[in-house]
Formats: structure tokens, C-alpha cells, sequence
């Protein structure tokens, strides 16, 4: 499996995705599209590569089935080409998931294209940070904890 190749499109695929969400209109198309052709797709190629390469159908390079009940294990797994690429394609998804998420409820809310786009770079950078940064955000907008981390 050319883990080069795999690994090269999801990454141009989701950054592509994230300039989409970032600067285009938040329209009803385009944020469906986002979420299918963006979040769908990368959860149907991890899908696609994780289970064969699990149930030991194709190698990711670690030399044998990765052992996720240790640190060690999970050091041996993602250190293989293989385990790279679908750890970074786990990511990708779950990031660009928030991103919408984020970027929605930030259009609910009110806050300005301006003031979302260095938060959703910080979550397509460092996921939680992000995330955490945007309750943060929310929560200058509202007195109640609750209101600002609930998702709605």
C-alpha cells in the first residue's frame, strides 16, 4: 500500500476542506457538502484502511497487529507508515468534524468571520486547544458555563 499517496490526499483533501469552511459562505450546500464530502469521506477512507489493516489483511509496516492496551503498543503502531497514516486521517476527521461544529455555532452566536478563523486554524492545528479556546469565546457571550459548552 502506497502509505505516501494515501497519506498526501486525505492532508490536501481535509486542507482543502478547511479553506472551504474558512472563507467560503456558510450556506446550506456548502456546509453539507463540508460535512459528507469532507468529514464522510475522511471517516470512509479511515474506515476503508483501519479494519483490513486490524484484522491483518494488509501490513501498515509495524509487523504485526497493533497492541492499543499500551503505551508501548500504541508507540509500535503509530510509529509504522501505516498507523501514521490512519492516526493523521483519525485526526483529520474528528478536527474538521469540530471545525464545523464550531464554525456553526459561531454563526449562531454571532461571532465575526474575522474572530472564528484564528480558532478554527487553532483546531485544525492543536484539536482541543481549539475547541477549548472556542467554549472560552462562548463563554464571553454568555454568564452561564452551561450555555457556553453545550453544544446545540
Amino acid at each position: 500500500m502506497d502509505w505516501n499517496l494515501i497519506f498526501t490526499v486525505t492532508n490536501a483533501h481535509a486542507l482543502l476542506m478547511w479553506l472551504i469552511l474558512a472563507l467560503a459562505p456558510r450556506s446550506t450546500a456548502i456546509m453539507t457538502g463540508l460535512f459528507f464530502g469532507g468529514v464522510g469521506l475522511l471517516a470512509l477512507a479511515y474506515t476503508a484502511i483501519v479494519i483490513p489493516l486490524l484484522t491483518g489483511l494488509i501490513d501498515g509496516g509495524s509487523g504485526g497487529s497493533p497492541d492499543f492496551s499500551t503505551l508501548a503498543g500504541v508507540q509500535q503502531a503509530l510509529a509504522s507508515p501505516g498507523g501514521a497514516t490512519i492516526g493523521w486521517i483519525h485526526y483529520l476527521a474528528f478536527d474538521l468534524f469540530v471545525g464545523l461544529w464550531v464554525a456553526r455555532n459561531a454563526d449562531k452566536y454571532g461571532f465575526a468571520r474575522w474572530l472564528q478563523i484564528p480558532i478554527l486554524f487553532s483546531v485544525l492545528m492543536l484539536g482541543p486547544l481549539g475547541l477549548v479556546l472556542y467554549m472560552l469565546l462562548r463563554f464571553t457571550r454568555h454568564n452561564k458555563v452551561a450555555g457556553s459548552v453545550l453544544p446545540e
